[in-house]
């Protein structure tokens, strides 16, 4: 939602239209409206889907017919009754060797049987909503399966092209390819290098007219170009033969051994319903990429992309189609034709109908070779190289191997049954491969924990920590986010034999980046199997901190002061915080007049310690130190390429986001940034001087135009907060104090209590609720009127002008972990609950 200041209406009789902070909001109203994007869109589907699913037929060995009737389904009924409105359905390239199987063991009749089997399943497991349990299957079990598949398809319409006849089994393909070599019919090797040449060559046309002849899809004009050769130069070459629609076989009952039939069925449902479903989740990501479509077409309903995919199976399999799921090639062309709803999937199964009933004279010109050419390029890609790449980088090859190696000589469901094993294999070995180091340096003995500390990692575990002197300091970092409780008894059993002994044990937790332990104390181990500080009252650290380099205790070193200071400050309960501001700025604020916070940690009226310059031995130097070491250690190694890649590029923000300088607004975290993504800009109150100010301060001008003109950022954001200590000191600010430098800055925030005492101005609020008091009430308002502050500026004007830049409000309630964005929906100054329904793929 844009965050612009919202246009004010002044009828007080007009209602407001709102909707619970969770709930999703109201669904758009539906219509049967057909746009042109979503007619020439259905039409570069079926040109792709005509000849893809006659190949597909012709590969499974089923009637030619049968591939018609099940694209003309899927567009028909998935695109009416599916969750996934612009993934298209129909015969896949992925159910291609389990439906030869299937047809070679039970016939056709039975096969169709199976699939409306399989399709009552799948309503069955959408009724039950579990479809997203399907996504649960790791990816590397999903490629190697498509691979599989894909090398199978390929080795066996090479015999196709090459002008043979094909084996059901690869291991007979294989063993019959050199003979078949020996036999190549020249004609046929003719028509299916020329269709391969096509369509490898089309969609690489240079120039504007290749830009202009690439809308014409490539399957269709490689067998065209085919065809036509074919047709010119008499080749007598097998071409595609479809029956009249009276003699097409319908389904019949299911005939074979039950067992057998129930592991078909289960078979065509998973396959089915694992390609559909991550078909629908990767168009998701498809149209999201495309700003375009993104807030046109809504995200897919997984349950109900199932519910469609199980009718259509049913429908199929009853008019002796072959099994229906989401093709990835027909659905990324309907995304990349422009299509806005399901209309475009829909009218393409109309098309594909009206060519099955009146286009069968042309379709018979199309010789088989060409068709098979076809598939075999497409079992081809599904082996593809930027999957290998992926799982390799994420250690899951021998899972993908394992998984295709098994449906090439198994069959699918036996490859997958031994990608799953191989997957829990793998996981398990991650779970017990648990590495423990010792060492020494300047006579702190250091045990270093790499992996998760289980039972069977306790002999190490024993062994490495008694290689540790008794009596000596020592320090156990642990790199894990599990310890069970064999683990932690022989961890306490330790740590109270050292300290007994004189030693002293420090416990690091290296990936919630706290210090555990206070190396005086034995304590440090939480029953529960986590860690945690001997005082628990003492330190707020938890295992789901967020932030890495976080520091829970300050070394005893320094004055009694300092020690009181710091454990006031680190006791302080996160609850309490949203009210307690941090101790310099309380300081400045108390100077002013400002009005007593509950829980300040430094006395204005105490004397300033005598200036000294940190060094090694003071606390915030150790705590400085301690935290960059954190991050060479921990952090570095995993942005260091990021960063390099920034460093050779240059920065390119996105986003200007200019908040507060409160210590507890982690930008970064709030927006789940990373590097280069925010260009940020803090001050005290978020504010923006207005341009051409006598005396003004033109850093955030600076700031500003450099973003604006300079970055070319695409929005800019002005972030608020509560309990912020700069608009509690507009509200008690003494006209009569000193014009001290901060005193000169929150000037800037004087155009903001003036608009809020402004009766004729509707009070800015949260969505439910108003503000919940007066010092919220100034932060909200202050968002908006920075805002103003903002349009003022001539770079930030001449973008908005240009439709170049987008400017939005937030608020951030500190005490709640909640953001809050300026709303132009509702009537009056609202910011809107952002939540996780909010979130878009």
């Amino acid at each position: 939602m844009s965050a612009c200041t919202p246009t004010r209406h002044d009828d007080p009789h007009r209602k407001e239209h709102s909707h619970e902070p969770h709930s999703p909001p109201s669904p758009r109203p539906r219509g049967p409206r057909l746009t042109g994007a979503d007619v020439s869109a259905s039409i570069a589907v079926f040109l792709i889907a005509l000849p893809l699913s006659l190949g597909i037929a012709l590969a499974t060995g089923a009637p030619l017919q049968a591939g018609l009737v099940a694209a003309a389904v899927g567009g028909v009924v998935v695109g009416r009754l599916g969750g996934a409105p612009l993934q298209v359905s129909g015969p896949a390239a992925g159910l291609t060797v389990v439906t030869a199987e299937l047809i070679q063991r039970y016939g056709w009749r039975t096969t169709c049987a199976i699939t409306v089997l399989a399709g009552l399943a799948q309503l069955g497991l959408g009724l039950l909503r579990v479809a997203r349990t399907a996504l649960a299957v790791s990816p590397a079990i999903v490629h190697g399966m498509l691979a599989g598949i894909g090398v199978t398809i390929a080795v066996a319409q090479l015999h196709i092209v090459l002008g043979g006849t094909p084996h059901s089994s690869v291991l007979l393909n294989l063993r019959d390819l050199p003979a078949q070599l020996a036999r190549v019919q020249t004609a046929a090797l003719s028509v299916s290098a020329l269709t391969l040449c096509l369509l490898l060559a089309w969609p690489r046309l240079p120039g504007r007219a290749g830009r202009l002849l690439r809308v014409v899809p490539a399957p269709l004009v490689a067998v065209t170009g085919a065809t036509t050769s074919a047709a010119l130069l008499g080749f007598g070459l097998p071409k595609v033969d479809l029956p009249s629609w009276s003699s097409h076989a319908l389904a019949g009952l299911p005939e074979g051994p039950t067992l057998g039939l129930i592991a078909a069925v289960l078979t065509i449902t998973l396959v089915c319903s694992v390609q559909s479903l991550l078909g629908a989740v990767a168009v998701d990501k498809m149209v999201a990429a495309r700003p375009a479509l993104s807030g046109r077409v809504r995200r897919a309903d997984l349950d109900r992309e199932l519910l469609g995919q199980g009718a259509a199976n049913v429908v199929s399999g009853t008019l002796g189609g072959l099994p229906v799921a989401g093709v990835a090639v027909r659905s990324t062309a309907n995304v990349n034709a422009g299509a806005v709803s399901r209309n475009s999937t829909m009218l393409h199964g109309v098309l594909v109908v009206i060519a099955a009933l009146l286009m069968v004279p042309i379709l018979e010109l199309i010789p088989l070779a060409s068709l098979a050419a076809l598939v075999m390029a497409v079992g081809i890609q599904m082996v593809s190289l930027h999957h290998i790449r992926t799982v390799t980088r994420h250690r899951e090859v021998l899972v993908y191997a394992v998984t295709t190696v098994g449906v090439v000589f198994l069959g699918v469901l036996e490859g997958v049954a031994l990608g799953i094993g191989m997957a829990v294999a793998v996981a398990l070995h991650r779970l017990t491969r648990t590495r423990i180091t010792h060492h020494e340096k300047e006579g702190v003995h250091h045990v270093h924990v790499r992996g998760q500390l289980t039972f069977l990692a306790v002999p190490r575990l024993s062994r490495t920590l008694h290689l540790v002197p008794q009596g000596v300091h020592a320090v156990v970092e642990l790199d894990g986010s599990f310890m069970d409780h064999a683990a932690y008894e022989s961890l306490q059993d330790w740590q109270s034999t050292q300290t007994a002994h004189g030693g002293t044990v420090e416990l690091v937790g290296r990936r919630t980046g706290v210090r555990i332990g206070e190396p005086t104390g034995p304590a440090g181990l939480h029953p529960d199997g986590g860690t945690t500080a001997p005082d628990s009252s003492g330190c707020r650290c938890h295992p789901w901190t967020p932030w890495r380099n976080h520091q829970c205790a300050i070394p005893e070193s320094g004055g009694p002061a300092q020690r009181s200071n710091a454990e006031t400050t680190t006791a302080r309960a996160p609850e309490d915080t949203e009210h307690t501001e941090p101790s310099g700025l309380t300081t400045k604020l108390g100077a002013l007049g400002a009005l007593g916070t509950p829980g300040a940690t430094v006395d204005a009226s105490a004397p300033p310690s005598s200036p000294r310059a940190p060094d090694a031995t003071t606390p915030t130097a150790n705590q400085l130190a301690r935290g960059i070491s954190a991050f060479q250690r921990n952090t570095a190694p995993l942005v260091r390429s990021e960063l390099a890649r920034l460093a050779r590029e240059g920065q390119q923000p996105s986003q200007l986001f200019l908040t507060c300088a409160d210590s507890r607004l982690v930008t970064s975290m709030i927006t789940s940034s990373g590097p280069g993504d925010l260009f940020v800009v803090r001050n005290v109150g978020n504010l923006v001087p207005p341009p051409g100010e006598e005396s003004g301060d033109d850093s955030v001008a600076a700031a500003i135009e450099y973003a604006v003109d300079v970055l070319r950022v695409r929005s800019i954001t002005v972030c608020g907060h509560s309990g912020c200590g700069a608009m509690q000191a507009l509200l008690a600010a003494d006209q009569d104090t000193a014009q001290t430098p901060l005193r000169r800055w929150l000037r800037y925030g004087g155009p903001s209590v003036a608009r809020m005492a402004d009766g004729s101005r509707p009070a800015a609020r949260l969505a439910g609720r108003a503000a919940a008091d007066t010092v919220e009430q100034l932060c909200l308002t202050n968002v908006i009127q920075q805002l103003e502050h903002l349009r003022a500026h001539d770079s930030v004007s001449r973008a908005l002008r240009a439709g170049e830049l987008e400017l939005h409000g937030m608020y951030f309630h500190v005490g709640e972990a909640q953001a809050y964005l300026l709303s132009e929906v509702h009537e009056g100054e609202v910011f809107d609950h952002v939540g996780v329904a909010d979130l878009t793929a």
